[in-house]
């Protein structure tokens, strides 16, 4: 009996688990059926137009002053005024402050009654030489009256019809007469010399007199250009030094303002090497900037200076664009970010972010539906991003239609059906359209064309990442 209910134990346990096996084959089955049943996933794609799209590349910038001046005061006295409104836009020549003139205006003073004096010495010098050239005249008549005598009676005394005394006194009052001529040029002489010595003395004594007139105008202490100052760094009853070390206050011209760009020395060089191979051309001059909060500054600027030399501590190459700065919202010393176009890529494709994918070891690949609609790999090259979409340069083909949105639902060799990628508003740029792309050779002018932010590839993930992964 024992023996009797253990067999039907064991009779209804083997048929348990052949029935659960025949349940789990059953369920496998109809899974597989109904898996062959459903429609193949349904994926947006984009086809492949070549264009040319501007590199735009991002720097970080500083706002300098276009003109700066330091104001130090060029006489040295005791501050009585400050002329100008701190913090305010200034003129070129404006007084800024006026200084203690009282000690300057008493060596003026001094310095004009110099002038006079040594004018004075100039004018009687120049009696004394008219009075010796009247003694010259004089001296002239004296010396032919007694060359006269002289050789009037020089044939009388050889005649002994006058005394050798009356000869010998003709003599010397010949004598006589020679000599007081040359007294009196040699007086006329000393008198022009005074002369040239007193004019010299009025020479220096104008200059001195300048001198005083310059410093007394320098007690008004002027800018030398237009700009807007800073805070004064002394007060009224200050003792100022010429040309002290400190300044006033400074003076800068902001309108317009340079931005202070930098960029790798090792991406300039990339960039030119494209240039030289033909795969980038020529960009524009054209800056945008950008605030710290995103807005946007409303006015472009034009790049005016590259540096030819590399900042050894940093690697790096100074950029300098100027831009207009009439409403003085551009202030020295503002960080910014500054957009470039430094070259248009010929023969890229733009293409959405969702249609990006990364694998893990970095590789950058798009999904291809190919002629039988089935889902291809593609590696592909990225450079940057424009309008908010990739530029792809490498990878892609003609003809070739890339998957835009459900890339993260499919996997390769799948078969599935294609539709057209709309783009939606939400979404960073509009897809390229035929007859869309910039002109070959030129950069978009429009400020929309400027991209958002162009962000390095490495930066962004697509939802394709998460299903590689």
């Amino acid at each position: 009996m024992k023996h009797s209910h253990l067999f039907i134990a064991i009779s209804l346990a083997v048929s348990g688990l052949f029935i659960a096996g025949c349940d789990k084959k059953d369920k496998a089955a109809d899974a597989a059926a109904s898996q062959q049943q459903m429609p193949p996933a349904v994926v947006n794609v984009i086809p492949v137009q070549f264009q040319t799209v501007p590199l735009v590349q991002e720097f970080s910038g500083r706002t300098a002053a276009y003109e700066v001046a330091d104001i130090r005061p060029q006489v040295t006295g005791v501050v009585d005024e400050i002329l100008f409104p701190q913090g305010r836009m200034v003129q070129k020549g404006q007084p800024l402050y006026r200084i203690s003139p009282e000690n300057y205006q008493s060596s003026a003073g001094a310095n004009q009654a110099a002038v006079q004096q040594a004018q004075a010495n100039v004018e009687t010098a120049k009696a004394s030489y008219n009075n010796a050239l009247a003694n010259i005249e004089s001296q002239k008549a004296l010396l032919e009256q007694a060359q006269a005598d002289v050789r009037r009676l020089k044939p009388l005394v050889a005649q002994q019809a006058i005394s050798e005394q009356q000869y010998e006194q003709a003599m010397t009052q010949l004598k006589t007469a020679q000599a007081g001529l040359n007294s009196a040029q040699a007086a006329a002489q000393q008198a022009q010399a005074n002369i040239a010595s007193s004019q010299a003395a009025v020479a220096t004594a104008q200059a001195q007199l300048s001198g005083s007139q310059l410093d007394i105008s320098r007690t008004i202490v002027r800018s030398p250009i237009s700009g807007v100052t800073e805070r004064s760094s002394v007060t009224a009853g200050a003792l100022v030094n010429a040309n002290q070390a400190n300044p006033l206050v400074t003076v800068s011209k902001i309108d317009p303002i340079y931005v202070d760009i930098s960029q790798s020395s090792s991406e300039l060089l990339k960039l030119k090497q494209q240039q030289a191979k033909g795969s980038i051309q020529a960009g524009t001059s054209t800056v945008e900037l950008v605030f710290e909060d995103g807005s946007t500054y409303p006015v472009r600027g034009q790049l005016s200076l590259a540096e030819a030399k590399v900042e050894q501590d940093t690697g790096a190459v100074t950029l300098r664009a100027i831009f207009k700065n009439d409403n003085y919202m551009l202030l020295p010393g503002m960080y910014v970010k500054a957009r470039l176009i430094q070259g248009l890529i010929n023969n890229a494709v733009l293409l959405p972010q969702s249609a990006i994918m990364r694998t893990p070891k970095g590789e950058t690949q798009v999904y291809i539906v190919d002629k039988n609609n089935k889902i291809q790999v593609r590696n592909v090259t990225i450079e940057g991003t424009y309008q908010g979409q990739w530029i792809v340069t490498d990878g892609l083909q003609s003809g070739d239609n890339v998957v835009a949105i459900g890339g993260a639902k499919v996997k390769p060799e799948q078969e599935v059906v294609s539709k057209p990628y709309v783009p939606t508003s939400s979404e960073g740029g509009a897809a390229p359209q035929a007859g869309g792309a910039p002109n070959q050779g030129q950069a978009p002018a429009a400020k929309s064309e400027m991209p958002k932010g162009p962000v390095a590839p490495q930066a962004q993930k697509s939802p394709e990442d998460d299903a590689a992964k």
